[in-house]
This record gives C-alpha cells, sequence and structure tokens, in this order.
C-alpha cells in the first residue's frame, strides 16, 4: 500500500496520508502485552516531552471542575438536591467539554509518534489540530464514537437485560424512600458479561478509530469502519491486554501504596507539610505515568493494526 507523506508545519512527525481505502491486520495473542509493555516504555524514552504534554492535557481535563464542583459545593451547602437545571447545565458541559478535548488526545498521541519516531516536537504541539483547523474532523469522530457506545450498550441491554432497565428504576425509587434495593434480575450477570466484553471491544475500536483521524488522515467514517474491522480482528489480544493490565496495575497499586507509606511516615516525623510536599507530587507522578501508558498503548495498538510498513517508508529521523 502506498503512503503519501505529509509533514506538519512546526513539528517534524511525518503524518500518513493520501489512502482511501485501508486494511486491518489481525494479530496474535501475544500482541496484547507487547502493547502494554510498549505503552510503559515510551514514556521514559523523551519523558520530557511525554510527561509535559501530559501534564497539559491533565490541567485541560480538570478545567471543567472549576465550574461544575462549585456548583455542586453550592447545592450540598443548601441542603438541598440540585434542580433539574442544574443537574442538565452540569451534564451538559461536561458533554461539550468531553468534545472539545478530543482534538487534543489526537495531538497528544502525534506526540507519542514524534517520540517512536525521533522526530523533533514540543509539548505545546498538543494544540496542533486546533491550530491547523483539524479539530471539527476529531470533534465529529467523538460524536460518532459517542454513538456507536451508546448504540452498543443499548442493544446489549434491550437484547440480554431487558428486566435491568425495570430492575433499575425500582432501586432509585427504593434509594430515594430509604428502602432495600429489590433482588437481581436473572440476566444481571449475562448483560454485565456482555457489557465487559463490549467495552473490551470499546477500548481497541476508540484507539483504531483515533489513530486513523490523528495519525493516518482518514476520514471520520472511514476510521469508524477500521475501529470496528480491526476491534473485531484483535478480541484476543485485546482480552490479553486486559488481563495483562489488570495484573500490572495490581503491583503498581502496592508498590506506590508501600513507597507512599514509607515516605509518609518518614516525612511525618519531620513536619507534617513536608509529608503533603512528599505525596502529592507522588499522585501526580502517578497520574502523568497513567496517562503516558494509557497513550502509549493507544500508538502501539493503532500502528500493529493499521500502521503496516510505516517505519519503513519514513524519511531519516530529524535532529531534534
Amino acid at each position: 500500500m502506498r503512503y503519501g507523506m505529509l509533514c506538519r508545519r512546526g513539528m517534524g512527525m511525518p503524518i500518513i496520508g493520501g489512502s482511501d481505502s485501508m486494511a486491518t491486520r489481525s494479530r496474535g495473542a501475544g500482541a496484547g502485552f507487547g502493547w502494554l509493555t510498549n505503552g510503559i516504555r515510551v514514556g521514559f524514552e523523551r519523558p520530557k516531552l511525554l510527561f509535559g504534554g501530559a501534564a497539559l492535557l491533565v490541567v485541560a481535563c480538570l478545567l471543567p471542575s472549576l465550574i461544575t464542583v462549585p456548583m455542586q459545593i453550592y447545592a450540598a451547602k443548601a441542603g438541598t438536591p440540585p434542580s433539574a437545571a442544574t443537574s442538565l447545565t452540569t451534564m451538559a458541559i461536561s458533554l461539550l467539554y468531553a468534545l472539545l478535548i478530543i482534538p487534543l488526545y489526537a495531538g497528544y498521541l502525534q506526540l507519542v509518534s514524534a517520540a517512536e519516531r525521533q522526530q523533533p516536537a514540543r509539548v505545546s504541539d498538543i494544540f496542533m489540530p486546533y491550530r491547523q483547523g483539524e479539530a471539527w474532523r476529531l470533534i465529529g469522530l467523538g460524536l460518532a464514537n459517542f454513538v456507536v457506545y451508546i448504540g452498543g450498550i443499548a442493544i446489549i441491554v434491550l437484547a440480554a437485560g431487558r428486566g435491568i432497565i425495570g430492575w433499575y428504576m425500582q432501586a432509585l425509587a427504593a434509594q430515594a424512600s430509604h428502602q432495600l434495593p429489590p433482588a437481581l434480575p436473572g440476566s444481571f450477570w449475562t448483560t454485565m458479561a456482555l457489557l465487559m466484553v463490549f467495552g473490551l471491544w470499546m477500548m481497541g475500536f476508540y484507539a483504531i478509530s483515533l489513530g486513523q483521524v490523528a495519525l493516518n488522515r482518514r476520514s471520520v467514517f472511514g476510521a469508524i469502519g477500521d475501529g470496528i474491522g480491526g476491534a473485531l480482528k484483535n478480541v484476543l489480544p485485546l482480552l490479553v491486554f486486559a488481563l495483562s493490565s489488570l495484573l500490572a496495575w495490581i503491583v503498581a497499586i502496592i508498590v506506590f501504596l508501600i513507597v507512599a507509606l514509607l515516605l509518609g511516615l518518614i516525612a511525618r516525623l519531620i513536619s507534617p507539610w513536608l509529608m503533603v510536599a512528599v505525596l502529592v507530587p507522588l499522585y501526580i507522578g502517578l497520574l502523568l505515568l497513567m496517562f503516558t501508558v494509557m497513550f502509549g498503548v493507544m500508538y502501539h495498538l493503532w500502528r500493529d493494526v493499521c500502521g503496516d510498513d510505516v517505519a519503513n517508508a519514513m524519511p531519516p529521523p530529524l535532529a531534534a
């Protein structure tokens, strides 16, 4: 397959484009473990770039809380549940911002690509999709993914768990009247299992479709088709990735808690403020690591399924 090379102004990272038809590949089960290990590795190869970009992304993700949290605090102090208008306003703000931040996800994915290809890039390049007028395509992809997500859940609930909706409404009524919740319907665990499988597929679908638009300049509908096909072809490696991630997360949490406990005890012996000064950066570091790993996994998943021989088509890396 031939690829046209398009180099973005201000970034030495080439963008793949010019292909109207794409072929997705199926990978072996071990690819799922490779996505995880590569996702962990990538952040430490160019930490200044990727951890700095992750910090900007975290700040951007937290901005809506400056509006929604004061509204929730005010309602709590008033001692009354938030009105329908307040709830709808909070939901609308959250949904709108969730769409507006998708171009930043694409920009960070491009940073990961630049890091992997040893191309020059800057932390502020996560805003490149907005600067170059590509935000609307990415927002359109976000809307389409949202429709796929809601549609998939609706199909599963209607097909396998019709009693779930009635049970949920009864549980809400019981909670409001301070009564015990009703017994779980017989289809509850079947529905939960199907939803977990769908969530696993959705993870692959989202990574592939976002990578196709952000890195391969695909149309929104083309990226959706690639995401659907690519995720279906790679359910087994996605399952291996999920199990590997669960084990890695358990180990990471145990290590983190041990380190935080030891540092906290030592710092507390000296000063309570020192304990805060030690633990807060530790938690921030864990959050940034989570972001770099997540997008590193997304990049390598996309590259394995849709990237073909992109690396062979790339020009020699530029000096940063």
